[in-house]
């Protein structure tokens, strides 16, 4: 046969011969269709005056109006603002996983390592809900910890929860008390993938821990943390909203208000389904962008990328 020459049956020989592989394939596709691309039917409210009774065909259009409005409205710089504060406050932290990770991978007794794992992963298995109910406890100024903490020394302690100034600091490391143990996760693999022959060569060689770490773990974590670096960028704009929207009180509006809780409150509270679609669509064209600038740059630079 030929170079170039299709194989006897074409695709349809292929599927023939590997039915069994594509048959475990297929929920995986149905899922993603039921769940992942039908669902991009309703993009179409962002750009038509949507009436539940009229349904989403029936509804007039409306183009470009509620991105107009979006754009024109005082929320608009308030709530990119709020957003990207709190995400680049995130992105800042992205280091510390990695650090734990060399730290676990540097630790010698095995039971002293499974103990300080366990106690790093647990955070992350608490709920949202109880979460944000601990840290109202906790950070309390009157009755809890902070509180008692400063009664100790005579001074009265500051309202956390309730600070606009403070919020993306509470929000940000309250979130890396909670997941840096569970993010370390595939980091730690990362290192356990790497050939023991080379930490012994790297000892007969002289090289000191410190040395390990620099020349072979960091290069090892490169790859990975890149990787885990582009998407997280790809979702700059995506802070989180259920953990934003339960620490929101009267006091710290100005700084919590972000996209994702001004979406629902203006699409499920105030019943603008329009316009609630207009600036999510937004939010995500604009994510999708950076995942594309984010990923050609790192492509570039380190020559690892997602494509």
């Amino acid at each position: 046969m030929r170079s170039g020459q299709a194989s006897p049956g074409g695709t349809f020989g292929a599927v023939k011969r590997n039915w069994g592989l594509y048959l475990l394939l297929l929920p995986a596709v149905v899922l993603s269709l039921l769940f992942a691309y039908k669902p991009m039917y309703g993009i179409l409210i962002a750009f038509k005056d949507y009436s539940p009774a009229m349904g989403i065909a029936e509804s007039p259009w409306a183009g470009f109006k509620y991105f107009e409005k979006f754009f024109n409205s005082y929320q608009f710089s308030a709530t990119i603002k709020n957003t990207l504060i709190i995400s680049l406050y995130s992105l800042v932290t992205f280091p510390i996983p990695v650090i734990l990770a060399l730290m676990v991978n540097q630790m010698r007794p095995n039971r002293f390592r499974r103990f300080f794992q366990t106690v790093s992963y647990m955070p992350h298995f608490i709920s949202t809900v109880v979460m944000v109910g601990l840290m109202v406890i906790l950070l309390s100024p009157s009755t809890g910890l902070v509180g008692n903490l400063y009664s100790l020394f005579g001074k009265e302690a500051p309202d956390l929860m309730g600070s606009s100034a403070l919020f993306s600091s509470v929000y940000v490391w309250s979130d890396v008390w909670q997941h840096v143990g569970w993010d370390s996760i595939i980091f730690i693999a990362a290192l356990s993938a790497v050939d023991p022959s080379l930490y012994e060569a790297a000892t007969v060689d002289g090289a000191s821990r410190w040395h390990k770490v620099r020349f072979i773990d960091i290069p090892m974590l490169m790859p990975t943390a890149v990787t885990l670096l582009i998407l997280r960028v790809g979702g700059l704009l995506g802070v989180g909203f259920e953990k934003v929207y339960l620490m929101q009180n009267d006091l710290n509006a100005t700084s919590s208000e972000i996209l994702s809780t001004y979406v629902y409150k203006i699409g499920l509270l105030s019943s603008q389904y329009s316009f609630s679609s207009a600036v999510n669509l937004f939010n995500t064209v604009i994510n999708f962008i950076l995942l594309i600038i984010v990923n050609q740059i790192s492509k570039k630079i380190s020559e690892n990328s997602l494509w």
